[in-house]
């Protein structure tokens, strides 16, 4: 019997010899070895030449693909172990992978996935009624790279976030060496100091020179133009950066809402630094004038929620919101990779001028300061941002926008920022001006005039948030 099996099994040969694997719930024997498995798999070898197709009492039998094979075809991955936030398992034919997606409860992981199958080239595995994908080492390091093929790269502040063919993250939190041109950055921050300078000291040397009133319409469309700019910034550019931080997978924090609760903790001190800056005016003013006098003042010259938008505490915290913002574009320009760089370089450009315009257009408002306290202001605007550039160059090569420590320093000064701005732009300068300042009762020319203007100011800043 033995002799007429193995006859058989040789017609059914021919030219050139290949490996086979035999997959079955059966025992088999060949020769005089036999091989009968545990969990009622049996993997039987031949040897053969030039073979057919052949069924072997409804076996199965597959020619295990080489390395270079686009898929891998294996019924199951095994020995899967926790390393650095990243489950590694191996699949039939010894390869080693990481599971997709990183398991968040580490906690109870399987030590197998089965029910593995091939699916535009990639190997999925079944995890009970979950599907997760199994990515060999050597697929992973083909992609480390952010302009290698098949992954779509972007940068939000200076944190490089890429997608796949599949529309899947393909993130590394490992630091990624980049060749960066030095000299070109150097020269580029005094362009930045240049745009930044300008649209910071314009409007205070345009008042300067041409004695303007608060309700031309110069002044009424550089200030509302520059409303909608602070705006923009605070919801478009702070809190989507800030919320890319929190959300990035290499950052293991579970509470959902922790960029939202800095935002809020942002307002809240912008409103405490007004509210007792108030009643240290208040209580000044009570020992000098009467307190009827003081109510009519109120009544003419300060909004209803507290201090004058023109007072000078107002615009400081305007302005340190903004600056917090401000070295941090600087810091993430400079460590942008080359490919990005000057395309963000020229966004950042027109971003600075647009901000710096905004925060001057407050400046000239402040009735209580000098000239040389206004330009010291606008001076420290016009450099901070050169400084974060400076910065950046200097970690250039210790950079890795996805180290948890990183995206949290980031994460929190953008959340922080925009809370500072949201309370300056929505309270101090678009609620004032529009119902409590001299737009409440304005023409209607001029109210569209600076209606069209905020407008802008926010459409322009937002879409420069499509690159920045």
């Amino acid at each position: 019997m033995k002799f007429t099996h193995l006859f058989f099994i040789g017609l059914l040969t021919k030219v050139y010899t290949e490996t086979v694997t035999v997959l079955s719930t059966r025992s088999y024997r060949l020769a005089t070895t036999e091989s009968t498995p545990t969990d009622g798999t049996v993997y039987l070898t031949l040897t053969r030449q030039q073979s057919s197709s052949t069924s072997l009492n409804a076996s199965t039998i597959t020619t295990p693909p080489s390395n270079s094979s686009a898929s891998v075809q294996t019924t199951a991955v095994t020995d899967c172990h926790f390393h650095n936030s990243v489950q590694y398992c191996v699949d039939g034919y010894g390869n080693e992978g990481s599971i997709l997606p990183v398991p968040t409860n580490t906690n109870n992981l399987p030590t197998s996935y089965d029910g593995c199958h091939s699916h535009d080239g990639d190997t999925f595995c079944m995890d009970g009624d979950k599907e997760v994908q199994f990515v060999k080492l050597e697929d992973e390091d083909d992609e480390e790279s952010s302009s290698s093929s098949g992954k779509k790269c972007h940068f939000h502040a200076g944190v490089e976030h890429c997608v796949d063919d599949n529309n899947h993250d393909a993130v590394t939190c490992e630091r990624v060496k980049r060749d960066y041109d030095i000299p070109l950055r150097i020269g580029l921050l005094f362009v930045i100091l240049v745009t930044s300078g300008i649209g910071s000291f314009g409007p205070i040397v345009l008042k300067q020179f041409v004695n303007l009133s608060q309700e031309n319409y110069i002044i009424v469309i550089i200030k509302q133009f520059g409303t909608g700019i602070i705006i923009s910034t605070a919801f478009v550019h702070l809190m989507t950066h800030a919320q890319l931080m929190w959300s990035n997978s290499c950052l293991k924090i579970k509470y959902e809402g922790t960029g939202a609760s800095i935002t809020m903790a942002g307002i809240f001190i912008a409103f405490i630094i007004e509210y007792i800056a108030l009643r240290i005016v208040n209580a000044r003013d009570t020992g000098k004038v009467d307190k009827k006098e003081i109510e009519e003042t109120s009544s003419n010259e300060q909004s209803l929620h507290g201090i004058s938008v023109n007072d000078k505490i107002s615009v400081m915290i305007l302005e340190a919101g903004i600056i917090f913002h401000s070295i941090l574009i600087g810091i993430t320009l400079v460590v942008t990779d080359d490919v990005y760089f000057i395309t963000l370089f020229i966004v950042i450009v027109f971003h600075q001028f647009f901000e710096g315009l905004a925060l001057s257009s407050r400046i000239i408002s402040i009735t209580n300061a000098s000239l040389s306290t206004k330009l010291v202001m606008a001076l420290m605007f016009a450099l901070i941002t050169p400084i974060g550039m400076a910065i950046g160059i200097g970690v250039l090569n210790k950079f890795n926008g996805n180290d948890p420590s990183t995206l949290i320093a980031l994460g929190t000064l953008d959340s922080f920022s925009a809370g500072v701005l949201l309370w300056t732009g929505l309270i101090e300068m678009w609620s004032h001006d529009w119902l409590h300042g001299h737009l409440r009762n304005s023409s209607f020319v001029k109210t569209t005039v600076a209606l069209v203007s905020l407008i802008l100011g926010m459409l322009l800043m937002s879409l420069l948030g499509n690159w920045a």
